[in-house]
């Protein structure tokens, strides 16, 4: 790759060209400014980085000998902790404080709805997302199990179709009920005098209408902070049959969507960075298209617009048409070829996202910006994998000196921390200390977060089975303890709060029962797997009011420090010979299913059938928990490696049977010879030695030779 030398630092011509002419044109700065600032910032910072990573490596190698020399199970948890605080790894809690953080938008600051995470490299996934603002409740309801039944026929249902109808309107009556009578008699709605006719039981939730008011194409209610739109239209198959001409109900659903540069995508090279920084790019300034084939004809699809409707007062008003969008950079970990050091090594991967995808941010909120994103005039940049307090305070400064190089004031780059490592759960508040004037984001991830549990403890003793892991006294604290801090450290009303993912995208009607504990527990946005289940996750917002329920949860106590240290190792090691093998297999299958299509076709994130035959939206972080488990396992001497190897070889059989559909896919039986198998069992057998027990070393490793046989 041919490279352009700025003030010391290479960079690869292809990325120059690409910031040269795509993204500074419009951005207030020359591209020399821009460079020269970029190189003294990878100058300032890269050694720094590394400094880091070398603390998590040292703190580490201390845990590994204390567990050494205090193997199994913790006995005495004010010893384990006072050596955690004497190593550093737990810092003195903070005196109480409020975080300060300022102009952020209702989506992310007061609102509570569901939140989509989707993998920027795909431009179709991201459209999709950006435009789940608005979702069909009867689309959702017909082509999903989130009702009993399903559709029959290749044409409308109209069996189905009553059903749907009939559960929506039972919606309404339950979130917008009318003075009296139900929304399923009523033939027909108008506006007189500023209210709604038929009137509703609580006049303030009717929000306003589209159309004219004695014959709206639309009448809004407003319930919880969302929106339901109603659709009137009697020329429509369903509209035509329906009492009131209703043809759809909309739901307002996913309030903001993560853009992510990170698990979800497979971006080893500069090639696959510049390809996701476009997309990024066509979101900003607004005109990102794909063109697909649907039903054997091309469609594009772009980004919608917004929503103009007439208040009941007659005045009229702009409704956001998309998801208020944050972008996900890379961790601390990985470095970049797209960038090399004045010593010819490669500079780190999450500084060049700091940089890029905010200077094309500036496409929004720079001075010549649209201002549509971000109407408050801010940036919305997630971080993930940060290993407590001084990681953090470290973007804070990273953050401060590309503000200063692209012109913007302090805090305009706003941070999400993602409390996803154990270091960071134990000093959650010193976390959001250390960004306290630009924190808008904390949440919780079960996967990756456990998969560092077991690293960090991975020398002292077997862990119970992983299907276990979410019953255990850490995970309880570790969800609690989230939203406690967040809240006593002011995070209402100015950021989010936010819970993991549902994973099954084709199980929403498990969805539906189980996932309004998310809102229950006071969080104001969860994570969905797509588009549609963001417009039926959006129904336990409607249920839940999250911000009312705020205070009565911040009464409660913070659970301590103890059970969140608490570690899951198995009191009782001699499992039948039975539970072991299907514990492997369980895990063999997830990771060889996930990392065949990483490894060969660099695809970082879809639905990947479980041992069961049940998709699931799966990324790294799948990988990282069960491969960490399995490494666990070998360690203790729980199986054998002839146990493993065995294990891999039968799930390799299943994983190809699963994907004999696709014609793009490379069969790892009966070879089992090809990179994506070679990948998979390196991530177990080289795990335990991995850097905080991530996947990305060895899985970019692996696709940069797998792209090189393949000649891209």
């Amino acid at each position: 790759m041919d490279y352009l030398e700025k003030d010391g630092i290479r960079f690869a011509a292809p990325l120059v060209e690409f910031v040269d002419s795509k993204c500074i044109p419009g951005s207030g700065l020359t591209a020399d400014a821009f460079w020269a600032g970029a190189a003294k910032i990878f100058k300032e910072f890269s050694g720094e980085n590394d400094r880091l990573l070398q603390v998590r490596e040292d703190l580490q190698a201390k845990i590994d000998a204390w567990h050494g020399a205090n193997p199994g199970p913790i006995t005495d948890h004010d010893a384990y902790e006072a050596f955690l605080r004497e190593i550093g790894y737990i810092v003195p809690e903070p005196e109480p404080f409020q975080i300060t953080t300022a102009n952020v938008d209702p989506e992310i600051a007061t609102m509570a709805g569901p939140q989509l995470v989707v993998p920027s490299l795909n431009a179709r996934f991201v459209l999709n997302a950006a435009n789940a603002r608005w979702g069909s409740l009867y689309d959702a309801f017909y082509g999903t199990d989130a009702l009993p039944g399903e559709a029959k026929g290749p044409g409308y249902d109209e069996e189905r179709g009553a059903q749907v109808v009939d559960k929506a309107k039972s919606l309404l009556d339950e979130f917008v009920p009318l003075a009296s009578g139900s929304h399923k008699d009523v033939t027909g709605y108008k506006v007189v005098n500023g209210a709604l006719e038929p009137a509703l039981k609580d006049p303030s939730l009717f929000a306003g209408f589209t159309g004219l008011p004695d014959n709206p194409d639309s009448v809004l209610f407003k319930q919880n902070g969302l929106h339901i739109q109603v659709l009137i239209d009697r020329s429509t198959n369903v509209g035509s049959t329906d009492p009131a001409g209703v043809t759809d109900i909309l739901m307002e659903a996913a309030l903001t969507t993560i853009v992510d540069l990170e698990d979800s995508v497979a971006a080893v090279d500069c090639t696959d960075k510049i390809d996701a920084y476009t997309n990024w790019l066509g979101l900003m300034n607004g005109d990102l298209e794909e063109t697909f084939q649907k039903g054997g004809k091309p469609l594009t699809r772009s980004l919608n617009g917004d929503k103009d409707i007439t208040t009941p007062d007659g005045k009229a008003k702009t409704l956001q048409g998309r998801s208020t969008l944050l972008v996900r950079n890379v961790g601390h970990l990985m470095k970049t070829e797209a960038v090399l050091l004045e010593d010819g090594s490669q500079a780190p991967e999450g500084v060049m996202d700091a940089l890029i995808t905010n200077l094309i941010s500036l496409r929004d909120v720079g001075p010549e910006g649209r201002r549509v994103n971000s109407p408050a005039g801010s940036i919305y940049v997630v971080k993930p994998k940060m290993h407590g307090p001084e990681e953090v305070a470290f973007t804070d400064r990273l953050f401060a000196a590309v503000e200063d190089l692209l012109g913007l004031a302090r805090n305009t780059i706003k941070v999400g921390v993602m409390d996803e490592e154990r270091r960071t759960s134990a000093n959650l508040a010193a976390c959001i200390k250390a960004v306290s004037g630009r924190i808008v984001f904390i949440n919780t991830g079960f996967l990756d977060r456990t998969g560092d549990e077991i690293h960090t403890s991975m020398k002292a003793g077997a862990m119970i089975p992983k299907t276990d892991m979410k019953g255990t006294d850490w995970i309880a604290a570790y969800e609690e303890r989230n939203v406690a801090i967040g809240l006593a450290c002011g995070l209402s009303g100015k950021a989010q709060i936010g819970k993991g993912m549902w994973a099954a995208p084709d199980r929403m009607g498990d969805m539906l029962e189980q996932k309004i504990g998310h809102p229950k527990t006071g969080a104001n946005t969860a994570w969905v797997p797509s588009p549609t289940a963001a417009t039926l996750h959006a129904i336990h917002y409607h249920q839940v009011d999250v911000m009312g329920l705020r205070d009565e949860i911040a009464k409660k106590p913070c659970p301590s420090l103890k059970p969140l240290l608490s570690v899951p190792l198995a009191k009782d090691t001699n499992w039948p010979a039975d539970v072991v093998e299907r514990e492997l297999e369980n895990n063999a299958q997830g990771i060889l299913g996930y990392v065949v299509r990483w490894i060969d076709q660099g695809v970082g994130c879809s639905k990947v059938p479980d041992i069961n035959d049940i998709g699931l939206m799966e990324d790294r972080a799948t990988l990282r928990i069960s491969s960490q488990h399995m490494a666990n396992w070998l360690m203790h001497g729980i199986c054998t490696k002839e146990q493993v190897d065995a294990a891999f070889e039968r799930m390799a059989k299943k994983v190809d049977e699963q994907n004999a559909g696709d014609a793009a896919y490379e069969p790892m039986a009966p070879k089992f010879d090809g990179l994506a198998f070679e990948a998979s069992k390196a991530l177990v057998f080289e795990g335990a030695v991995q850097p905080s027990g991530y996947t990305e070393p060895l899985l970019h490793a692996f696709r940069v030779k797998k792209k090189a046989e393949q000649g891209a």
